[in-house]
C-alpha cells in the first residue's frame, strides 16, 4: 500500500485534476465498448477493428474516432 506521504508534492498538486479525468476516460471507454458490442453495423470497418482502435487509442482518441467515423447513423 502506498502511503500518501511518499507521493511527491508535484503529483499531489495535480491529483484533483487527474482523478476526474481518469474517471471520464474510463467511462467513455466503457460506453464506447458497450456501443460497439451492442450494434452490428458500422459505417467503416468491422467490430474487431473498432475494438482494437478503441483499446489502443484508449486515451480519448480511440472512442472519439469511433463516434466520428465508425458509429452508424441512427
Amino acid at each position: 500500500m502506498i502511503i500518501l506521504t511518499q507521493i511527491p508534492a508535484e503529483i499531489m498538486e495535480i491529483l484533483p485534476f487527474l482523478i476526474p479525468l481518469v474517471i471520464a476516460q474510463l467511462a467513455l471507454l466503457a460506453y464506447t465498448l458497450w456501443h460497439i458490442f451492442t450494434h452490428p453495423n458500422y459505417r467503416r470497418w468491422n467490430r474487431m477493428t473498432w475494438v482494437i482502435i478503441v483499446l489502443i487509442g484508449m486515451q480519448f482518441w480511440g472512442p472519439i474516432l469511433y463516434f466520428l467515423f465508425g458509429k452508424e447513423e441512427a
